[in-house]
């Protein structure tokens, strides 16, 4: 092969394995979200921790 065409070759194959390492750590973090996704539903179901709270947060009283 013709030194370009060996270095294009080789660009193409550091390229593959880049979208495959970043393929890889994207499904990892699709995982991660649907299980605290799951654990934030099911904890809301068990009324463990409240999610969106339904009346307006009160502002801090000031201090003359």
């Amino acid at each position: 092969m013709e030194p370009k065409s060996d270095s294009l070759e080789l660009l193409m194959e550091a390229l593959i394995k880049m979208v495959g390492k970043t393929n890889h750590k994207v499904d990892g973090l699709e995982r991660r979200v649907i299980q605290l996704e799951t654990y934030i539903k099911e904890e809301k179901e068990r009324g463990a921790i409240p999610i969106y709270p339904q009346e307006p947060a009160s502002s801090t009283p000031h201090i003359s």
